[in-house]
């Protein structure tokens, strides 16, 4: 399972990056802090950050473990439940036998990389010249179109939506132009 971190910014710049402990601890060290935007690296939601006493209390309080099994209900056809019902482990073995791969072969990941650093680069970017051209050269999938439209913005926005949109590009960027 992997950690979740996240990046403030202060208006076009960037002041760090790390756990929320860490970011509260940088944003404790600035004057004006409280006007920081935190995002999570992950997502690229802003993440609101609340009163001083909510703050230091969700930096000490443990991150909420996962949730517990939830009941799910799936519609199949009659042939299709009877042959999941002779599966390892019945109907709900195979759906996470399959879903446990999915995330493993990253399957929706792009996906998700494009959207995380949309959200980021409509509430950093979303009025500078370019912002449409980015847009579409993310959910396009091309790098060296998206870097083209950004050049104009502040160095640290237009480095971290290119990072988090980077898994995203995976594919086009290792591929050999034709």
């Amino acid at each position: 399972m992997s950690v979740t971190t996240f990046t403030a910014f202060l208006r076009e710049r960037r002041l760090a990056t790390g756990s929320l402990a860490e970011i509260f601890g940088a944003l404790a060290e600035l004057k004006d802090g409280r006007a920081a935007q935190v995002f999570n690296d992950a997502t690229g939601d802003l993440v609101k950050l609340g009163r001083p006493e909510e703050v230091a209390r969700a930096v000490a309080e443990p991150m909420a473990s996962a949730p517990g099994p939830v009941e799910l209900r799936i519609t199949v056809l009659p042939r299709h439940a009877a042959w999941l019902e002779t599966q390892p482990g019945g109907p709900s073995g195979v759906v996470r036998r399959l879903i446990d791969a999915a995330r493993r072969e990253g399957v929706g990941r792009e996906r998700q990389a494009r959207d995380a650093a949309y959200r980021f680069i409509s509430m950093m970017a979303g009025d500078r010249p370019g912002f449409e051209e980015a847009c579409r050269a993310l959910y396009a999938g091309d790098a060296d179109r998206f870097a083209t439209a950004t050049e104009g913005w502040p160095d640290d926005v237009r480095r971290y939506g290119q990072r988090l949109a980077a898994s995203g590009w995976v594919e086009v960027i290792r591929q050999p132009a034709p």
